[in-house]
């Protein structure tokens, strides 16, 4: 399957809407070196709460919608979401990757470093940024 250059401009397309929000993108994981044109679309590989492995946007352009497929770190698909609109591919995405029950209370404890204001000897996500 090769990559034409329209794909690459519709990856590039995706890749905008997703760093829209690189709040909620980064906090899937997303490995900025995986990113990488497939036909009608781009493929990343996420390390997050739901799901580790790769996801695949692409662009049904005779629907203009969006179908995200989920594949395994052993290159079995996990999950496919069909008929996405634009407004909804990033939450469509967080859904299927990170979003988990008490999401708020996980990520408490997973990063317990960056959200206890109560320990001031741990660093906050302010000076994670200035620094």
């Amino acid at each position: 399957m090769d990559i034409e250059k329209h794909d690459m401009e519709i990856g590039q397309y995706i890749l905008t809407i997703l760093y829209s929000n690189l709040g909620i993108v980064y906090s899937w994981g997303l490995d900025q070196e995986s990113i990488r044109p497939i036909k009608c679309g781009i493929e990343f590989h996420v390390q997050a709460f739901k799901h580790k492995g790769l996801v695949q946007v692409q662009l049904n352009e005779g629907e203009d919608l969006f179908e995200v497929t989920l594949v395994s770190d052993e290159g079995t698909v996990v999950a496919t979401h069909k008929s996405i609109f634009l407004d909804e591919l990033i939450s469509t995405i967080d859904n299927a990757v990170e979003k988990v029950e008490n999401y708020e209370k996980r990520v408490a404890e997973e990063y317990s470093l960056l959200t206890n204001p109560d320990n001031p000897e741990k660093v906050s996500p302010m000076e994670i940024i200035i620094l």
